[in-house]
C-alpha cells in the first residue's frame, strides 16, 4: 500500500563538536536516517564536512548516513565517502548531466545507494532518465530551498515537483 517515508533530519545545524551525541539524540527521537550535508564551497557558497567526519561518525553509529553532496565534481568524492562508511550518496543532477551513468555505477560499486537531488529552479523532467535507467537512482531529493545554507525560507512551489514525481512513480 504506498511508500513508508524515511525520516532523515539534517545534521547541518547540529553541534558538530558533539556530532555523535547529536546523532544519537536524533535517532532516539525516531529518525530513520541521518542526513549529512556535504558542501565544497564551489557548487554552493558554503563549506561543510567531508569524508573524515563521516568516518568518525560511523564509529559511533550503525545508522544510515544519507550523504547529500553539494559539490562540483561528485565523482571525486565517491571512493572517499564509500571508504568512510557513507550509506547513501546523493548528487545533484546540475553537476552530473554528462556522467550520471558512470557516477551511479561507481556509487553502487563502492557499496552505497545512489540518489539524485534537484535544485528549485531545475526542471523535474531532468531526473526522469536517472529514475528510469537500467541502473537507476534509488532516491530523488527535491530541494525546497536553494542549496548551500540552513535556515532559509521554504519554497512551497517546489512541492509541485514532489506531486509530479509521485504521480509518475507511484
Amino acid at each position: 500500500m504506498g511508500v513508508t517515508p524515511k525520516i532523515a533530519p539534517s545534521m547541518l545545524s547540529s553541534d558538530l563538536a558533539n556530532l555523535a551525541s547529536e546523532a544519537h539524540r536524533m535517532l532516539n527521537y525516531g529518525a530513520d536516517w541521518l542526513h549529512m550535508d556535504i558542501m565544497d564551497g564551489h557548487f554552493v557558497g558554503n563549506l561543510t564536512m567531508g569524508a573524515p567526519v563521516i568516518e568518525s561518525l560511523r564509529k559511533h553509529t550503525k545508522a544510515y548516513l544519507d550523504c547529500h553532496l553539494m559539490v562540483t565534481n561528485p565523482l571525486d568524492y565517491v571512493e572517499p565517502f564509500g571508504k568512510a562508511g557513507a550509506s547513501g550518496f546523493t548528487f545533484h543532477i546540475e553537476t552530473s548531466k554528462d556522467n550520471w551513468k558512470e557516477l551511479i555505477e561507481n556509487i553502487k560499486s563502492h557499496g552505497m545507494r545512489p540518489g539524485v537531488a534537484i535544485k528549485p529552479g531545475t526542471s523535474v523532467e531532468e531526473v526522469y532518465p536517472l529514475v528510469e535507467a537500467e541502473t537507476p537512482v534509488e532516491m530523488v531529493l527535491v530541494m525546497t530551498v536553494e542549496p548551500g545554507f540552513g535556515g532559509q525560507k521554504f519554497m512551497p512551489e517546489t512541492m509541485d515537483k514532489v506531486r509530479i514525481l509521485r504521480k509518475k512513480y507511484p
